[in-house]
């Protein structure tokens, strides 16, 4: 049963993701909450799954929320999803430094909500190609950040290649036929690399390769 928790300040959408969500024999929704705080309050109590939280909120945004909870090692397995109204933006990239998995525009069709909640419990980021191509193109292409990326150095050469290319988009199939390996030798080297580098996901890896220049924007 994958637990989730709804973080918005809107009854409305709440009350509606909850109804669709619920209505699927391996989903539950285990909590609701208004703002950031009681997000966060409520996913200690809880101990979610998946976190689907609004990005603009009251008392505590969804920002805010993300990194509360991506802080917290007693929330280490839960998976925050960001909502938005807007697509990606600024906020929205703040959230997935912050520590968020990925994004979801508010609008999103039933069965790709369904798709993203279980993608996300199980530890996969919901960050396509064209929204790491806009990451790139929109906000990492400046200068490079210092302290950024210090464990890299604990990194093998084989665990970079796989960050470099998880920072490209790629999927752990992609990755590993360039790399000439299984997919589950290349999501090893994945892992391991999270682990190193204390990234929560794939979303941090790709923000982590650019901001500390193991990746150029424009490479290949």
């Amino acid at each position: 049963m994958i637990r989730v928790l709804l973080v918005d300040d809107q009854p409305l959408i709440r009350s509606g993701f909850r109804a669709l969500l619920d209505l699927e024999d391996d989903i539950e929704v285990v909590a609701e909450a208004g703002d950031g705080v009681e997000g966060w309050a409520l996913a200690r109590e809880h101990l979610p799954d998946v976190a689907l939280i609004d990005i603009q909120m009251p008392v505590a945004d969804g920002i805010e929320a993300t990194r509360r909870i991506a802080a917290d090692p007693a929330l280490a397995g839960v998976h925050v999803v960001i909502l938005t109204n807007y697509g990606f933006d600024e906020y929205v990239f703040h959230a997935l430094r912050a520590g968020a998995a990925g994004f979801l525009v508010k609008d999103i069709v039933p069965e790709d909500l369904l798709h993203a909640v279980r993608v996300a419990a199980r530890g996969d980021a919901l960050l396509a190609p064209s929204i790491t191509r806009k990451l790139i193109n929109r906000y990492i292409n400046q200068p490079l950040i210092t302290g950024a990326g210090t464990g890299l150095k604990d990194l093998t050469s084989r665990e970079r290649e796989a960050v470099a290319l998880v920072a490209h988009g790629l999927s752990n199939d992609q990755i590993a036929d360039r790399m000439v390996i299984s997919p589950m030798t290349a999501k090893t080297h994945i892992n391991r690399a999270m682990a190193k580098l204390h990234a929560r996901d794939r979303a941090q890896l790709v923000v982590l390769a650019y901001e500390s220049g193991l990746v150029a924007p424009g490479t290949s």
